[in-house]
């Protein structure tokens, strides 16, 4: 499992294939099922969206198409009822039941476009995540959540309003994500989830996968050392801390370790 991990930890970023990485980590907990039915039905989703797609050359057509096979053909949508399931953010169990969070069926959306070809990339907004498809100057952003569809600079700009605790600044809340922070913010799912239902050590484990599928990202190894020392595990999260310390530069973060490393007990 950790040899995986660190695989995909170490190669560069467009050397990710987005929807295959999110099932490789969906598979450390499903070590037992058989991955040919998943990464078949993603080749069909692929298969069909080139097909419809055949001819779609602006944003606009494109953003249809995978509103029109993802959506509508294939019934991804995203789970209103029982948000909060961990199945959610799992790509083995949102295939199956066709549900999951906005993360999650991101993912699909993106992966499929990417296939064929196509540009498209998840869009970080706040307490949301939607689809840019296209790169030209006037892009069309979808929500996989709502089936595909497409969200106007109004709905976009309530959505930031939302969850925004200040003035409203649309734009600048907004970023394309890179394929390691989209995977990250799938495990991050999981393991709020899963400490808020009372599963540490899950949500140990998963925040360990997040420091070896994703090193340089210091809040995954800053939570690991807060639950291995929740653990009684002093000396891995000396380590941890020791990690984080060596990837970080900002000062005032340094000087946080620097102290939370200075009052641990002697091992």
């Amino acid at each position: 499992m950790n040899d995986n991990l660190i695989r995909l930890g170490l190669l560069d970023e467009d050397d990710i294939i987005l929807d295959e990485a999110a099932l490789s980590l969906a598979l450390l907990d499903h070590p037992d099922t058989d991955p040919t039915p998943y990464r078949a039905l993603i080749d069909a989703v692929a298969t069909r969206l080139e097909t419809v797609g055949r001819g779609a050359g602006t944003a606009e057509e494109r953003a249809d198409v995978l509103s029109e096979v993802l959506g509508e053909e294939f019934g991804f949508v995203g789970d209103r009822e029982t948000y909060d399931d961990p199945a959610n953010a799992d790509l083995i169990r949102v295939i199956d039941r066709r549900r999951g969070l906005p993360v999650s069926l991101s993912i699909l959306y993106v992966g499929a476009a990417r296939r064929i070809g196509w540009t498209a990339d998840a869009l970080d907004v706040p307490g949301h995540v939607l689809v840019m498809v296209g790169a030209e100057a006037a892009p069309v952003i979808v929500n996989p959540f709502r089936g595909g569809m497409r969200v106007d600079r109004e709905t976009l700009a309530a959505l930031v309003l939302a969850s925004s605790t200040g003035p409203a600044e649309a734009v600048s809340h907004i970023a394309t994500m890179p394929n390691r922070a989209i995977l990250v913010r799938l495990l991050l799912n999981q393991a709020t989830r899963a400490e808020q239902a009372g599963h540490g050590r899950r949500a140990l484990e998963l925040y360990a996968r997040m420091t070896l599928m994703a090193p340089a990202y210091g809040h995954a190894w800053w939570e690991r050392a807060r639950l291995e020392l929740v653990d009684g595990d002093v000396t891995a999260a000396r380590g941890s801390l020791s990690a984080m310390l060596e990837i970080t530069r900002d000062p005032d973060l340094r000087r946080r370790v620097t102290d939370t490393l200075g009052s641990l007990p002697p091992t």
